[in-house]
């Protein structure tokens, strides 16, 4: 069976492929579908852009399709930027938003933010869907916790890595080894769960 990854994310390519890579699939990625651009994200919550995306690439690949969104909630910033997370400085920037603009503008949110109050978390849903109009789309969500850095450090990973700061570690998301990352991450929450429902309805 083939499954379309629904993002052009290189990284969120190399993270999904990683922990889904033992199962009896092949893994499609939307690189092999060039037709297929940017999926303007128009809902309001990570669930909703998960259904988008998800939905949109089976009916232009008619196969199905695992689409995740992802969201980093700041308790300082009331939450922010949360569902915007990917586009969080369009506002600040021309054109396209890299990473580091990203990073840079939450830096700055942050720069008068106290250490215990800079508690932040990573959430990822993820939605697959068999086939269009899929009654029961398998849908998880991942959680991880930590906070926000003062600086960038490490060279790993993407998006909000290099200031994801977790206490227990005393790393960064960016420095963390990728196998450990995958495992405490909540793309990596979310996708295990996901492969133990797949697990579940072969059976």
């Amino acid at each position: 069976m083939q499954i379309v990854l629904a993002t052009h994310n290189r990284g969120k390519m190399e993270e999904m492929a990683a922990i889904l890579g033992h199962l009896p699939v092949e893994l499609l990625t939307l690189d092999a579908f060039p037709e297929i651009g940017d999926i303007p994200e128009t809902g309001n919550t990570l669930k909703e852009n998960a259904f988008i995306k998800a939905e949109t690439v089976h009916r232009l690949t008619g196969l199905p399709a695992l689409a995740d969104d992802t969201g980093l909630e700041v308790d300082a910033l009331n939450g922010a930027p949360g569902v915007y997370s990917a586009r969080y400085a369009a506002d600040i920037t021309e054109g396209e938003v890299s990473d580091e603009d990203n990073t840079n503008k939450l830096l700055a949110a942050l720069s008068q933010v106290p250490e215990e109050k800079r508690s932040a978390r990573f959430h990822c849903v993820l939605v697959y869907m068999k086939h269009e109009n899929d009654p029961t789309p398998i849908i998880c969500h991942g959680v991880w916790q930590g906070s926000i850095s003062r600086e960038k450090q490490g060279e790993q990973g993407f998006g909000y890595d290099p200031v994801f700061w977790q206490h227990d570690l005393q790393m960064s998301s960016a420095q963390l080894p990728r196998d450990i990352k995958n495992k405490l991450s909540h793309r990596g929450q979310a996708l295990e769960k996901l492969v133990a429902k797949l697990s579940l309805a072969e059976k």
